[in-house]
């Protein structure tokens, strides 16, 4: 008869539970983020209304976290120490991506059935764009790649974009027509802007985590030399002719 003991797994170690939560904290904003599309795309209040739920969900991460790194920070090495910091700072931006969220679908319950079809696309565009770089800052930060980063700082200028035809249809309105629910489409369209700029924040906070570089420098070395991009556009200008 075997007396071979069974071994009790070691605790997970403070700083490794912590990384581990603020990725699935990454995870449960970007589940927000798609609920935000699906239901301004469909019209589902249940789905706006799960966000109230996730963002409480976000609330209680982010104090968890908080309490963990403080606890945890003195007790480990300085790189470990960075990870920490790094994940605090992202439970912060990702707890603010949650109020926002939560206030676009505020914003979207006020507006009720009046949205126009346009705004609604434009909306649900904003929306699918910040889901896709909450996912890519989840992966970015649980596998230290600074490609996927990238990916979210260069799909920021989308979000601006988008923006910036909803205020001119519906502030600067150059036709002049009649809009409605025009102050509700503003407050949704700033909230998905401002969930954009922390996403995009949380990639730059990757790059630096990750580099140690500056983001300036980060791009400098992921795209092309200068020389390089002259060369190309001289090539085509050749191929043209």
């Amino acid at each position: 008869m075997s007396t071979a003991s069974v071994k009790t797994p070691l605790p997970e170690p403070a700083h490794h539970y912590l990384v581990r939560r603020t990725v699935e904290a990454c995870h449960l904003a970007k589940e927000a983020a798609a609920a935000a599309a699906e239901g301004i795309a469909t019209g589902s209040a249940s789905l706006l209304n799960s966000l109230r739920q996730r963002e409480r969900e976000l609330d209680t991460l982010d104090m968890e976290i908080d309490d963990g790194v403080t606890a945890a920070i003195t007790e480990v090495e300085p790189a470990e120490a960075r990870e920490l910091l790094a994940c605090m700072k992202f439970m912060i931006g990702l707890e603010r991506i949650g109020d926002l969220l939560l206030s676009f679908a505020n914003s979207a319950h006020a507006a009720g059935g009046r949205l126009d079809p346009q705004d609604v696309r434009e909306l649900t565009q904003m929306a699918t764009v910040l889901e896709k770089m909450l996912t890519d800052v989840g992966a970015s930060f649980s596998s230290r790649d600074v490609k996927k980063a990238i990916d979210v700082l260069r799909a920021d200028a989308e979000m601006d974009r988008l923006r910036n035809l909803i205020f001119l249809r519906h502030i600067e309105n150059p036709e002049n027509v009649a809009r409605q629910a025009s102050l509700q489409v503003i407050f949704m369209t700033q909230s998905l802007e401002r969930a954009g700029d922390h996403a995009k924040n949380l990639a730059e906070e990757v790059c630096h985590f990750v580099s140690g570089h500056t983001v300036r420098h980060v791009l400098m070395a992921y795209d092309k030399p200068i020389e390089q991009m002259f060369i190309d556009w001289l090539r085509t200008r050749e191929e043209k002719h």
